[in-house]
């Protein structure tokens, strides 16, 4: 009698120390967690590198990435940067676009001194979960040879110096 007592006491104490609103609380922040997830716009490329091959130097090119927001809210790009002056992002900034819809991002690489290879990024800031977005483009640009034998001279005038 006193053992079923004590086992009795025991689980009314533990059961009334669960406290239901609490439960309630975590249940809240897990679902609207979940629901702001599903409901961020996402943005999703054709493409997410472009190689524009071999070039000469002092070349502009240019490509297109085609995004598409495959989300359930409107997509905002904020903003877009290259990884250097060289590379130039031309975007529909802070202009919604509607889930489904497409817009397209020319990104233009100037090779002006720019010989041997290059690796470069454009990075979107944007209005998904994620909050950045980074495509890629690289190209080897074949060195023009009157620019390689002025670079070639600032070279051995620097050691000289030295």
């Amino acid at each position: 009698m006193k053992f079923t007592y004590i086992l009795f006491l025991a689980v009314f104490l533990t059961a009334c120390s669960t406290d239901p609103s609490k439960k309630a609380k975590a249940n809240d922040v897990a679902t609207a967690a979940e629901a702001s997830t599903t409901d961020a716009p996402v943005m999703t490329f054709d493409k997410l590198s472009h190689d524009f091959g071999t070039i000469n130097e002092g070349e502009v090119v240019e490509t297109v990435f085609t995004l598409t927001n495959t989300g359930s809210s409107d997509l905002i790009i904020l903003n877009a940067r290259g990884s250097c002056g060289c590379t130039v992002p031309d975007y529909p900034k802070d202009q919604p676009i509607a889930p489904g819809d497409s817009a397209e991002v020319t990104v233009k690489f100037d090779s002006n001194n720019k010989p041997n290879a290059n690796n470069r990024s454009v990075t979107f800031t944007t209005n998904t979960e994620k909050g950045r977005e980074v495509v890629q483009i690289r190209t080897f640009v074949t060195p023009d040879p009157l620019k390689e034998q002025q670079r070639e001279a600032r070279r051995q005038a620097a050691q000289a110096n030295q």
